[in-house]
């Protein structure tokens, strides 16, 4: 079997290549430079792309990247991948998010020092074979309030390295919890606005996203302490750079540090090349040789997870799934879907909300990656193989289908069960699907209870409950040589109306489908293929 193709696009650490190429499992091939047009040409007998900032992943891109199923960013920021196409695509989208931590922890620590005590400029001075040390007065950490907005990785290092440098920090970021506060030290607000009152430096650790964008925009500026110092080593686009040039013009900002910037490399005639006190650095957060090694090995190994296992770690547009969990719910993923492809079979044609109710001890687990296999089988009918488990959710909803998630915790007559239910058009239907020990069975269908099992051809027949209906069945079924496996009868009263689920060996023909369907016992036969 030929190994899936991986291309390195941009320089990542030689242990990153080894890590990549190990025991050739994978077909590494590194080429660093391409131009767009470039990597259009040769993108599609790849399997995995791996880039850094300077490869800019394109819609374009991923529409000649046929075989394309991974892209990895060595590195946090994704901003360079078009993240809604690889999704639209199916195409999973990993980073780096631990290797570059400390490193950019510790940049941001030597900018809050920097703008502090203006050594940039001091240093400038003297090469000027200047003196002015009245020009270059600071101000102690010592005692001062840091408001740290997003407490994640490296926020949380920078909070430990403030604390040690006698600094008070508080804190904004709202899926911070108040315990996880607290051992870290520092106090949360619930409020941006009650950190901006009270911080005498201020650093951002916080994603770009739509309600990011200018987070810090003139009217936020204005509400920031007089004299406040700005850091930001997090994304480019967080700060409005005009804003931020002429609040340090009129003082209120009294220093600001900036590695980041909305457009890179910062273009000449920016307004913040000519803004006093500010310190400008080129993108250097994770520049140091331990970061880099790092997340060159982090991302190798996640992208040999997913190309040659199926785990799934760092991944910013599917959960993630390391090997202990995907052995826990690896059988449901493999069953959702399962259960989501009989049910799209019997599903109004325009079903427009699937309900997925969980309950036993799935309810233990995250069940994200499992509601996305039951989605992939459930659409399979209208995507085909181009809906996966990545893409699934966008699918949905630009079908306009409204999925969500219900919960039991009691299990009834199963230890764990899984039942979807669609509705559209007027009408409501349902298969429930649930383990006997290690082995999947459907255990009901549109709430009437069942027994068959998942794989194959299933033949659903609603029939009125009277003597002979199943012998008559499977007389016909037997003269068009079509063999039933196994067979499940339910009925709701006796004479009323029965439920009878066959698993046959092979499919039966148009032919035969009508030659049921006339019969006037027969309210429905529908062929379910799994």
């Amino acid at each position: 079997m030929t190994p899936p193709k991986v291309l390195v696009a941009d320089s990542i650490s030689q242990r990153g290549i080894d890590e990549l190429s190990r025991d050739n499992a994978l077909d590494v091939t590194v080429k660093t430079g391409l131009s767009e047009t470039d990597l259009i040409q040769i993108i599609p007998e790849f399997s995995g792309l791996v880039v850094r900032s300077q490869t800019k992943v394109t819609a374009d891109i991923f529409s000649a990247g046929g075989r394309l199923r991974v892209v990895g960013r060595a590195g946090v920021g994704v901003d360079n991948v078009d993240v809604e196409t690889a999704t639209r695509r199916g195409v999973i989208v990993l980073n780096a998010p631990g290797g570059n931590t400390v490193s950019t922890a510790e940049h941001a620590f030597s900018l809050l020092l920097s703008v502090a005590r203006k050594i940039p400029q001091a240093d400038a001075n003297v090469r000027n074979k200047n003196w002015n040390k009245k020009d270059f007065e600071g101000v102690e950490l010592y005692d001062k309030t840091l408001g740290i907005i997003g407490m994640g990785r490296i926020g949380s290092e920078l909070s430990r390295r403030a604390i040690a440098f006698g600094m008070r920090v508080v804190a904004y970021d709202p899926y911070l919890s108040a315990t996880r506060a607290r051992s870290l030290q520092v106090e949360l607000v619930d409020e941006l606005d009650d950190l901006l009152a009270s911080a005498d430096f201020i650093s951002l650790h916080t994603p770009l996203t739509a309600e990011t964008r200018h987070l810090f925009d003139r009217a936020r500026l204005q509400k920031t302490k007089r004299g406040v110092r700005i850091i930001n080593c997090a994304r480019g686009g967080l700060i409005d750079e005009d804003a931020l040039a002429a609040a340090l013009q009129d003082r209120h900002v009294a220093g600001a540090a900036l590695d980041v910037f909305e457009t890179e490399p910062l273009p000449p005639d920016s307004p913040l090349r000519g803004a006093p006190n500010l310190v400008l650095t080129p993108h250097l957060g994770a520049s140091t040789a331990e970061a880099q090694e790092s997340v060159g090995i982090e991302i190798a190994q996640s992208i040999r997870a997913a190309l040659l296992e199926g785990t799934i770690r760092n991944a910013v547009n599917m959960p993630n799934l390391d090997a202990k969990t995907l052995a826990v719910i690896g059988p449901h993923l493999r069953f959702g879907e399962k259960l989501g492809k009989f049910l799209s079979q019997i599903a109004p044609r325009r079903a427009d909300v699937l309900n997925i109710n969980y309950s036993g001890k799935v309810n233990e687990v995250d069940t994200t990656a499992i509601t996305r296999s039951v989605l992939k089988g459930f659409l399979h009918a209208a995507g085909g193989s181009d809906v996966n488990e990545v893409n699934a959710p966008a699918f949905a909803e630009s079908l306009g289908l409204k999925v969500s998630e219900s919960r039991l915790s009691a299990p009834g007559d199963y230890t764990d069960m899984l039942e979807l239910s669609a509705a559209g058009e007027g009408k409501t239907v349902s298969v429930g699907g649930a383990f006997f020990g290690a082995t999947p069975r459907i255990v009901s269908i549109n709430s009437r209870p069942v027994e068959a099992r998942p794989h194959g051809v299933v033949l659903v027949l609603e029939n009125r409950d009277r003597p002979g209906m199943v012998g008559r069945i499977g007389t016909l079924l037997g003269d068009h040589g079509v063999n039933i496996a196994t067979m499940s009868l339910s009925r709701n009263q006796a004479g009323g109306t029965a439920l009878t689920v066959l698993n046959l060996d092979t499919a039966p023909d148009a032919t035969l489908l009508e030659q049921i369907r006339v019969s006037e016992d027969i309210h429905s036969a529908q062929v379910i293929e799994l």
